[in-house]
């Protein structure tokens, strides 16, 4: 019997108290739960259709959305509301979405929808790990065919430690940040960016990861047994076995003769399992439209079958590779004349051309996010996967989740390798155009676009590869698959992405279709990895192993000079006025900072050099001792006014104008008139110069020269 709402549950994660509740709000939802970790807020809702339609897939939707008034903020901009979702919202959609849809049963048909929303932000506890954990339990605890709950965690590596849950602030100095999602008994997903972290500290990562998942996953179910919840039954696909056997003895020897790519290239062998298969319901009136579903759905299985029974019983790929052999690769960079960087990187049938492009402070992208006040982001790759890499007929869209994910992927294997902005200040762009696609084309994206960037100049730590993994496991059969190909993706049980440098992983991604896969087979799974990215780098090295000497002459140059702090506001002028006037009649970028650095960004040395010197005419400070050819811009019975540079004058007093007594200023100077003069003082803004002084230097200099004659 189930207990009067509302219902609660807790659990200590990471020193902190994650809370689940239920049955207070949005009841009218099939499964709502409320999860709060610290002051962070989190509600999950999961909504049926209650008829299945007519497609055959799982329908599963997945939302987040991180609303501005859960941190107290309220949209920039001119909609003074929230607009399409970010980058990062889409990213944690992908999140939540990856662990749960592979525990949906195989025939669900219903049109089924989650939506997590971030209803307040602390500026500690980051949602996105809470939301999986929130939509898992509102799935789990409504009356969707949904019964093996899982939950997820952030494991951090501080001091040496592994850490659940470390804060925002501290993710900055982890050296790992890994997503662990599992349920109680396997790991279902994993997400990671590291440091060069080993293979063994991963492994240890997703271990401490998955225990702090089964101790969530024990208040879920404790939540779920405090409502009961009715699940809706859900029969299996229709199967029909004698037909099975039939298409197997007339198309099956056609069949796995069309499935060897190592005998057809990827485009011929899908044509002919698609003539196959056209060949087949060619052979069953379209009135039956059950029967014809019932043959496609057999021959479906039997492909599976092949695949599977070729991998684990006959030690053979499709392609006829060995389990750990990668596939040939080439590599060439500089192939495109204007680019600032560029590279082709091919390893069979998949192809990335990666570009870089240098720019400015101004060209860095700007990110509201809710636990920064103002974030740019100075590395943005972006991953775009046209429809004639697979050989189709599609429109031209912006970029979809699955492009968003796979470019955030191959960002977060390089980011940390790129060198401080300190020392690089340039803005870069890296945009990988997908040209051929049969498998792994965002480690391809992580190898081109290396290459891209010590080709572009810019000194990155370490060369970095991508490869690729699979996995294909039954009972205690298991079989770990190298740089796997489209088929061994679809038709496997694991797709493992692993990126990183000769020193360690930088980043990582799994998504695990099965149970049952130990940390063991995954410890196996990484040193394999580890062994084919050494020898991916070691063929990249032979085209380009370190960082170009010098930029694109295409490229923005940098000239960099410092002046004073108090100097910026001149520099800049009113409402940018200088600033602009400046860039306008140099052509030149001009990035000013807080600390009194300018960076001139310049496509040739004349422009910058003009440029520099605007800007020290305009910002240079009077020094005591120092000579200056000033103009006299004002005259008086005391003296007279000397602009020094623009914008700076100095008194220059009658008594100092001459080394003789003079009676009228105007019988040595008049407006106008060049005058070199000595700075004797500077009191507050007040200046004291001096022509005297020189030309008591310079008839002492002559007198010296001349042995002491007049």
């Amino acid at each position: 019997m189930s207990q009067p709402a509302p219902h609660s549950v807790s659990v200590e994660i990471g020193g902190r108290t994650l809370a689940l509740e239920t049955g207070k709000i949005a009841k009218q939802a099939n499964g709502a739960v409320v999860a709060r970790y610290g002051d962070t807020v989190v509600l999950a809702t999961a909504c049926m259709e209650n008829k299945p339609n007519e497609k055959d897939f799982l329908p599963l939707t997945v939302d987040y959305r991180e609303y501005t008034y859960s941190a107290g903020k309220i949209p920039g901009g001119f909609f003074k509301r929230e607009g399409r979702p970010s980058e990062r919202e889409i990213l944690t959609s992908r999140l939540i979405d990856r662990p749960l849809r592979p525990l949906f049963p195989e025939s669900w048909r219903n049109e089924t929808q989650v939506v997590g929303m971030v209803l307040s932000a602390d500026s500690e506890n980051d949602p996105d790990v809470i939301a999986v954990t929130a939509a898992s339990a509102a799935v789990y605890c409504s009356d969707l065919p949904f019964t093996k709950p899982i939950a997820a965690v952030r494991v951090g590596l501080l001091n040496g430690q592994l850490v659940a849950n470390p804060t925002v602030a501290e993710q900055k100095t982890s050296l790992l940040n890994i997503v662990v999602a599992g349920s109680e008994d396997a790991i279902v997903m994993v997400e990671a960016g590291s440091l060069e972290v080993s293979e063994e500290t991963v492994a240890d990562a997703l271990q401490f990861g998955h225990d702090q998942v089964r101790k969530i996953i024990a208040v879920i179910r404790e939540l779920h047994s405090k409502i009961n919840p009715s699940k809706v039954e859900v029969a299996p696909l229709p199967f029909d076995q004698e037909l099975a056997k039939q298409i197997e003895r007339q198309y099956g020897e056609r069949l796995h003769d069309a499935l060897d790519t190592a005998k057809y290239p990827k485009k011929e062998s899908y044509r002919r399992v698609g003539a196959l298969r056209e060949e087949l319901l060619a052979t069953i009136p379209e009135e039956e439209e059950e029967r014809r579903q019932l043959a496609d759905r057999a021959f479906e299985r039997l492909r599976e079958k092949y695949f599977r029974e070729d991998i684990l019983h006959r030690h053979r790929r499709p392609d006829g590779r060995a389990f750990d052999q990668v596939r040939t690769i080439t590599c060439e960079v500089g192939l495109l004349p204007r680019v600032h960087g560029s590279a082709l990187f091919t390893r069979g049938e998949t192809q990335a051309l990666a570009t870089v492009t240098l720019g400015t402070k101004e060209d860095m992208q700007r990110l509201d996010l809710l636990f920064e006040e103002e974030a740019f982001k100075r590395f943005m790759l972006h991953y775009n996967f046209p429809p004639f890499s697979v050989g189709e007929v599609k429109f031209l869209r912006g970029p979809g989740r699955r492009e968003i994910g796979h470019g955030a992927l191959a960002e977060r294997a390089l980011l940390n390798l790129l060198p401080p902005e300190a020392d690089f200040p340039y803005a870069m762009r890296l945009v990988s155009d997908i040209l051929e696609s049969n498998g792994s084309s965002s480690m391809a994206t992580v190898c081109g676009g290396s290459l891209a960037l010590m080709d572009a100049g810019v000194p990155i730590r370490s060369a970095c590869a991508g490869i690729a993994m699979g996995l294909v496991v039954e009972g205690d059969n298991a079989a770990i698959l190298t740089d796997i190909a489209g088929a061994e993706d679809h038709y496997g049980d694991m797709d493992f992405k692993v990126a990183g440098t000769r020193t360690g992983i930088t980043a990582l991604q799994m998504d695990i279709k099965v149970g049952g896969i130990t940390i063991a087979l995954m410890r196996q799974a990484l040193e394999q990895a580890r062994k084919a990215r050494l020898q991916i780098l070691d063929i990249m090295d032979q085209t380009l192993s370190s960082a170009r000497a010098t930029i694109s002459s295409f490229a923005p140059r940098l000239f960099q000079l410092t002046i004073p702090t108090d100097k910026i506001r001149d520099l800049i002028g009113p409402g940018g006025k200088k600033i602009r006037s400046i860039i306008e009649a140099t052509g030149v970028k001009i990035d000013v900072m807080d600390d009194g650095k300018v960076h001139v960004f310049a496509t040739n040395g004349d422009s910058a050099e003009a440029a520099l010197q605007m800007i020290r005419e305009v910002t240079a400070t009077a020094e005591v001792g120092k000579t200056y050819l000033g103009k006299v811009v004002r005259l008086a019975e005391f003296g007279a006014f000397v602009e020094i540079f623009p914008g700076t004058d100095g008194l220059l007093h009658i008594s100092e104008i001459a080394e003789q007594r003079i009676r009228d200023v105007r019988d040595e100077l008049k407006l106008g008139d060049q005058v070199l003069v000595k700075v004797l003082s500077i009191e507050g803004n007040k200046i004291r110069l001096s022509r005297k002084a020189l030309l008591r230097e310079q008839r002492d200099k002559q007198r010296r020269e001349t042995g002491g004659r007049q």
